[in-house]
């Protein structure tokens, strides 16, 4: 494995606007990896090997003629969620519905990312249309997570943190609707962010809950994932959810946490986030993360927020009601997949095949969720209850807020599980999201950052920090803080344990 894949995407910005190396060198080496290791992880879906090494010049001859770097990413190569639409490339969801579908514009943050210089690598794996914590319901296989190649990524979009964990990609995109950044982070020992709702435009984000979706930075340190959400941040006129603001300062605060310094800063630790689900390993992890963040001079406060306990059932009914409404678009009718249009057949017959040919089992469990609880007679024993459920959870933050800056818990409560062992139990499969979906569902800005490795299974655990909406920076701090004391207590960076994928199968 070359040693540019080892560097972290800010080293890698350096060395390359100083002409130590070029971008196309650093693009060549992470395309030689996916080469390697790709058959193995399964991370992308798609690589454009052609576009990333063409971008890559560009970005290396501007550097030679004296222009600026577009961005401080500038010539950084990334991988992106395959729910984010590019020109001249695919756009599946992970479905068969848009197997050959290749959109016809950009998703802004596309476009973000290549106005500002960074080498698209390619599209990454995940759950069909966002729906899974597993990336198992991905319709084209499951990805495998680099620390153990038998165990899960996590979902919606284990492809995007599998390819940093493998050293595929310096940076990833990915989409967070109940934890789908943050648990997939967790799990595989990298970073993840899900940014205040609306901070990140939505335009081009095939939707899967449109109350809820979020794109955020997706990558190994705290500062790379905040160089990357200024690239993608901002207020966007062809998103109406957009909101018309400045990205915070986020550079700025993960700069000032690698100081190590939280005095002054009140961590309040959520009372609820407990119990039977959560592993020994991981609770421990959390208990010594916890206790890092005392020693770097943060108060710590017990914080209830009672509501939080109703968030799940809440979120799997809002998020299939949306679910059973977004994905009516793909009818056979317009794009996508068409089966069943044989001489005689009705479009209220083709519909039907194509949707069941074209959905898998969790996509369509999902769609009849929602179209019950919307349905006449329902609506307000169901949605409507669990609307107001949400309300609650604001309201709990809310109160939270006004006592620390920042809250913290397990992201997930469990390391990564076996492939396959939850596919047939859709319950336990939904409680890896206990602790990521009350941010959601608030619209709140959350944080994953390695939190070390379980003493059960030496796998992964993640410590979760949340903001109130717009305020970014504190997250930012504090999980800076506690990834500087973290690397000093284990001697050096977490992901460097990752196991060496080119002799572990």
């Amino acid at each position: 494995m070359s040693e540019l894949t080892r560097f972290s995407a800010a080293e890698l910005a350096e060395k390359i606007h100083a002409r130590e190396v070029s971008s196309v060198e650093v693009t060549t080496a992470h395309l030689d990896r996916i080469a390697a290791v790709d058959g193995a992880v399964h991370a992308f879906l798609h690589v454009d090997t052609a576009g990333a090494l063409a971008a890559a010049k560009a970005v290396d001859d501007d550097i030679a003629a004296g222009k600026p770097p577009a961005s401080p990413l500038a010539g950084v190569p990334i991988a992106v969620k395959d729910v984010l639409t590019r020109m001249g490339a695919p756009t599946t969801c992970g479905s068969r519905m848009l197997e050959h579908w290749e959109p016809p514009y950009s998703s802004t943050v596309v476009r973000r990312l290549e106005s500002a210089g960074l080498v698209v690598l390619g599209k990454t794996n995940m759950d069909e249309f966002a729906m899974g914590s597993s990336t198992e319901n991905s319709a084209f296989g499951p990805t495998h997570n680099p620390w153990d190649l038998d165990r899960v990524p996590g979902g919606s979009g284990g492809g995007s943190s599998a390819s940093l964990a493998a050293f595929e990609a310096p940076l990833a995109i990915g989409t967070d609707t109940g934890g789908s950044i943050r648990q997939p982070a967790s799990v595989t020992g990298t970073v993840g962010v899900k940014p205040t709702y609306g901070g990140v435009s939505r335009y081009g984000l095939v939707a899967f809950s449109s109350s809820l979706d979020q794109a955020g930075p997706c990558a190994r340190t705290v500062l790379d994932a905040a160089l990357l959400h200024e690239v993608i941040g901002g207020h966007d006129p062809l998103d109406s959810t957009s909101i018309n603001a400045p990205v915070p300062p986020v550079v700025a605060a993960a700069r000032e946490g690698t100081g190590g310094d939280l005095r002054g800063v009140k961590v309040g630790v959520v009372s609820e986030f407990t119990g039977e689900w959560y592993q020994a390993g991981v609770t421990g992890a959390f208990e010594l993360a916890v206790d890092a963040l005392r020693q770097l001079g943060a108060e710590i406060v017990k914080v209830s927020c009672p509501s939080f306990d109703y968030a799940m059932p809440a979120y799997y009914l809002i998020a299939p009601s949306e679910v059973s409404s977004n994905l009516a678009r793909f009818d056979a009718m317009r794009y996508g997949l068409r089966v069943g249009d044989q001489d005689g057949a009705t479009a209220e017959e083709v519909m039907t095949q194509t949707r069941g040919a074209g959905f898998g089992a969790e996509a369509k469990r999902r769609i009849m969720i929602g179209t019950y609880a919307l349905s006449s007679g329902y609506y307000d024993a169901y949605y409507g209850q669990a609307q107001k459920v949400r309300t609650l959870i604001s309201r709990d933050f809310e109160q939270a807020f006004n006592q620390v800056d920042v809250l913290v818990s397990p992201t997930t409560p469990t390391t990564a599980f076996r492939i396959g062992e939850r596919v047939d139990d859709p319950v336990a499969m939904y409680r890896a999201d206990l602790c990521t979906i009350p941010a959601n569902l608030a619209g709140t800005p959350a944080i994953s950052v390695p939190a070390g490795l379980s003493d059960e299974d030496g796998l992964p655990v993640g410590l979760q920090v949340m903001a109130p909406a717009l305020r970014e920076p504190r997250m930012y701090r504090v999980a800076a803080a506690y990834e500087f004391a973290r690397d000093i207590a284990l001697g050096g960076s977490l992901i460097n344990r990752v196991p060496d994928l080119e002799v572990a199968r």
